[in-house]
């Protein structure tokens, strides 16, 4: 068995000062301390000590009062595919999907908070043009030059609206005869013998207003921030737009920036996935697979037909000069043929243990290629659970599964991760620009990881590399065990609550807790069509306090119970806390936190919270947790 990784201190893990402790916080801590309230039976035996000794408050001041478990070491020995995996989508976006920018930071600032499946949209570069150049192109050339292509309907809705006002008024400066269905066309590769003005692909989220980054500056940013906070691998998720041409510069740049940390070549054809140990600071490559020996083939047809094409030409007359000038230039007709899509062998070879696939089936022959990567955008997965949902959930347990957000949430909001999780996908990849429900569920997965969170025991798949597994039609139902759950919380106080986002008044903050209970819903295990379709959304259960004011608040002990909630599998349910300020219209997100069932601690503890950026605030609230769990 590999050696378990060592995991840098999570969050809300270093002790605060017992005089940093609010006057309302410390009066509940010295009422516990004194007798006049209980412990529980779990808590005692944890301090080792009578409920009335002084020390309690040191205790209260500790790591050891975190509400949530410290994340324990975990088995790297089995294949990648038993791991939950911290994924980004549109990983180069800034904000939403529709014109924010692209940047490398937003890599360095993903991956240094744990994440570890990242994507990059991959299309043509543009030459880059002398400085003289760049003065005689036109605004009006450069407008009509990188014009992209968005759909018509979406100009007159959301945040796209304030763009159909511009559109409209530059729209005398584009004349019939400027060919704009031409315009709509990525531009084609270009390349030149001197590497200082080459072309080289971009980044960007084609088809919109978004801006770009070099595709050189971005894997650049990757090896810099690759393994600063774990070890364990990366998966670089690669969507391709680019031509032939392009690709090859693609592989040319990876192996420069990424050398030393790439996969080497198998001498054989892969029969199992590694181990996630065997992995450490490696970077996955997972591209469309190409089958060489068809590529070939079909590089082979394409020269044959353009060569035919030639020697007509060359009996219809032509000159030998001109027969010899259209001889030279028949490879680039060929490429020009070769459909823009398809993966050139090289950029292909890079994906070792990660090739993806097309998906047709979970019956389909390359579903039991243990190197298949499948990537399923949300509506066609639940599609896929309604029609299938045990073999998917089998499919899962042996081999990698990618979901991805829908295209339509261009505000750069997300599904919810739980769902999919639940059916034994690796890597559930999220919009990191929002602190949405998906992302504090991915936060409650996560946070304290290493970026790998092993499956709970019914997920996980065989372990022997010499037997190639076989698809079954256990689902989760059958495989793992179901219990029932009563979870009572009283809410005593709260100290150094953040206000929401931009508001600097603590005059006007009106605070409340909401709670949330994130469970598998019955639709889960018997295959039927998900209510919401794994959209993110409240929890199944919940609970709101009364308002209180101010930063520093007694709750009075407002008490929660949710009883005898059934079907649920403690790895892959969630609470949530929120504090919202009570406003007329929507209530803004001051604070927050989630927390896996299975790391909750019981007794009195300290929830410690989060702002509406994400980042760990001063704040806490102070609350007595029961957890009981039968079948």
């Amino acid at each position: 068995m590999a050696a378990p990784i060592t995991v840098s201190k999570a969050r809300s893990e270093i002790p605060f000062a017992l005089q940093s402790l609010s006057p309302v916080v410390l009066a509940y801590l010295e009422t516990i301390s004194s007798g006049r309230r209980r412990l529980s039976p779990s808590q005692l035996t944890e301090l080792g000590r009578p409920s009335h000794d002084n020390k309690f408050l040191k205790y209260m001041s500790s790591s050891d009062s975190n509400a949530s478990n410290p994340t324990p070491p975990i088995d790297l020995s089995l294949p990648i595919s038993n791991y939950f995996i911290n994924s980004s989508h549109n990983t180069y976006l800034t904000g939403n999907q529709l014109y924010s920018q692209s940047s490398t930071d937003t890599y360095k600032n993903v991956l240094i908070r744990g994440c570890r499946c990242i994507e990059i949209d991959v299309w043509d570069g543009e030459p880059k043009t002398s400085s003289n150049e760049a003065k005689r192109m036109s605004s009006e050339q450069k407008r009509h030059r990188f014009r992209p292509h968005v759909p018509e309907t979406l100009f007159n809705h959301g945040p796209f609206e304030h763009f159909h006002r511009e559109k409209s008024s530059a729209a005398s400066s584009f004349s019939e005869t400027d060919g704009a269905d031409e315009s709509l066309d990525i531009p084609k590769p270009w390349t030149s013998s001197s590497t200082a003005t080459r072309a080289e692909p971009r980044v960007l989220h084609g088809h919109t207003l978004t801006k770009e980054v070099p595709f050189r500056d971005v894997c650049q940013a990757i090896r810099e921030a690759a393994f600063l906070k774990s070890d364990l691998p990366i998966i670089v998720s690669l969507e391709v737009h680019a031509g032939a041409e392009q690709q090859e510069l693609m592989v040319e740049i990876m192996k420069s920036v990424w050398r030393g940390f790439l996969i080497p070549l198998p001498v054989a054809e892969c029969t199992a996935l590694p181990s996630l140990d065997s992995l450490r600071r490696k970077i996955l490559v997972k591209v469309k697979y190409t089958d060489p020996k068809k590529a070939a083939a079909e590089l082979q047809t394409g020269k044959d037909a353009v060569y035919s094409d030639l020697r007509s030409k060359s009996r219809g007359g032509s000159s030998s000069s001109a027969s010899e000038n259209e001889e030279l230039h028949a490879d680039d007709d060929l490429k020009r043929k070769r459909k823009k899509s398809s993966i050139v062998p090289s950029l292909s070879a890079l994906g070792i243990y990660t090739r993806a696939y097309h998906f047709k089936s979970l019956t389909a022959p390359e579903a039991t290629l243990p190197t298949h990567v499948f990537s399923l955008s949300e509506k066609k997965l639940m599609e896929v659970h309604a029609s299938s949902g045990p073999t998917l959930f089998s499919h899962n347990r042996n081999y990698l599964m990618r979901a991805f957000p829908s295209g339509m949430r261009v505000r750069s909001d997300n599904l919810d991760p739980s769902v999919f999780w639940r059916k034994g996908v690796q890597m559930v990849a999220l919009n990191w620009q929002r602190w949405d429900e998906g992302m504090m569920l991915n936060e409650g997965m996560f946070s304290g990881s290493s970026g790998y969170v092993l499956k709970p025991n019914g997920y996980l798949g065989k372990t022997t590399s010499s037997i190639i597994p076989q698809i079954s039609r256990e689902s989760q139902a059958d495989v793992v065990a179901h219990r029932n759950l009563t979870l009572s919380i009283e809410i005593l106080a709260a100290q150094g609550i953040p206000l929401p986002l931009g508001d600097t008044r603590q005059s006007g903050f009106h605070p409340y807790v909401k709670c949330e209970l994130h469970v598998e819903k019955p639709a889960e295990r018997t295959g039927e069509p998900i209510e919401g379709g794994g959209k993110a959304k409240e929890g199944e259960y919940k609970w709101r306090s009364r308002t209180m004011k101010g930063t520093e608040v007694d709750f009075a002990a407002e008490k929660v119970e949710f009883k005898e909630i059934p079907g649920v599998v403690e790895e892959l349910s969630f609470l949530r806390f929120k504090i919202q300020d009570d406003k007329f219209g929507k209530d803004a997100l001051a604070a927050w936190a989630c927390i896996r069932l299975d790391r909750l601690r019981g007794g009195y503890r300290f929830v410690h919270l989060l702002d509406g950026a994400g980042v760990e605030s001063q704040g806490v609230l102070l609350v007595c947790i029961q957890k009981t769990l039968s079948l």
